[in-house]
């Protein structure tokens, strides 16, 4: 069993005060925070490790336990508790003391979001978490049983990525029928799944419900491509603009439109770029990626006379210009 540095866990000094205990734990839970980061195994990892230094340092009698344990918490490890003493195998612990606390999501809600898996660690449950002696968290009486997951595909054209969504589903569960609002983040990803808590398969006795999660799929789009956090469109240009310079309209994922200034001799493919109007962060929705427009020179398909009789006589400079080798 490995010993857990909750201080390091949270990035705080061992001197930290409540306060900065309780911020690192609010700023590094959010930032790990599963729904953030729908599919991201490493971030459940780090999550359940947030909470669980949190359980702990969040607590000033547990805090003060840990904190006696130190580098000396192998000889406390199968300890056998003497009668009265705190269930958590280490002597002399008297339970959870008075004085002030934060709110840490319990083992109940952890396992409620991801399952049957143990949220903390056997290190945990020897010396805070009401293992038998020595130190198992194995021996615990088994959690109740959940009902199944529950999973739903739901496409979404990327304006809906953007701006997002909602959706009523009908559920059909042993006969019977019931609606379920499923809201979806902005700026979801391809292939992402949303959480409805409790929304699955009903509780068996004794137990809980299971969880509905919407499968997300994202439909192509005519005029834009979402590449991460960025999206990428063609912007067609006049020639006239393309060689002399100029401004154009470019239309963005939300409907609004901006005004894109084209330097003169701009080339076919040319890429401009428009900061802060890609697709916002999930939870972020004021952080967005960027827009790229890739120049597309808009040759007319027809002239009128007098645009014929200018490019005509344009023409007749470049012939000039060639004659007099001034073009290379």
């Amino acid at each position: 069993m490995e010993f857990k540095d909750y201080y390091s866990t949270l990035g705080v000094a061992k001197t930290a005060s409540e306060a900065e205990i309780k911020k690192a734990y609010r700023k590094l839970a959010r930032k790990y925070h599963p729904d953030l980061n729908p599919g991201d195994k490493s971030a459940e990892t780090n999550f359940k490790q947030v909470n669980e230094a949190h359980e702990v340092l969040g607590d000033p009698e547990k805090r003060r336990k840990y904190d006696e344990l130190g580098a000396n918490w192998r000889a406390y490890e199968n300890t056998p508790p003497p009668p009265g003493a705190h269930p958590g195998g280490w002597p002399g612990a008297t339970g959870s003391g008075g004085g002030a606390s934060y709110r840490t999501m319990t083992p109940d809600e952890v396992q409620e979001m991801f399952g049957d898996a143990d949220p903390f660690s056997d290190f945990f449950h020897t010396f805070f978490g009401g293992a038998p002696a020595g130190g198992s968290a194995r021996g615990r009486a088994a959690r109740p049983r959940r009902g199944r997951d529950v999973e739903h595909g739901v496409d979404l054209t990327l304006e809906e990525a953007f701006s997002g969504a909602s959706r009523r589903l009908t559920i059909n569960q042993d006969g019977r029928s019931r609606i379920v609002d499923v809201r979806i983040p902005a700026g979801v990803r391809d292939g992402s799944k949303v959480r409805a808590a409790g929304e699955g398969e009903p509780a068996p006795p004794g137990g809980s419900a299971g969880d509905l999660f919407l499968v997300v799929h994202i439909l192509p789009h005519a005029r834009f491509e979402r590449r991460g956090q960025d999206v990428y469109t063609k912007v067609r240009i006049p020639v006239a603009t393309a060689v002399l310079g100029g401004e154009i309209p470019v239309e963005t994922l939300n409907g609004s439109s901006l005004r894109l200034r084209v330097p003169e001799l701009t080339g076919s493919g040319r890429l401009f770029r428009l900061r802060g109007h890609g697709m916002p962060q999930v939870g972020k929705p004021d952080e967005r990626g960027d827009m790229f427009a890739a120049a597309e020179i808009a040759i007319p398909t027809e002239l009128s006379p007098e645009e014929r009789e200018h490019y005509e006589a344009l023409r007749k400079l470049d012939r000039s210009a060639d004659t007099n080798g001034s073009r290379p």
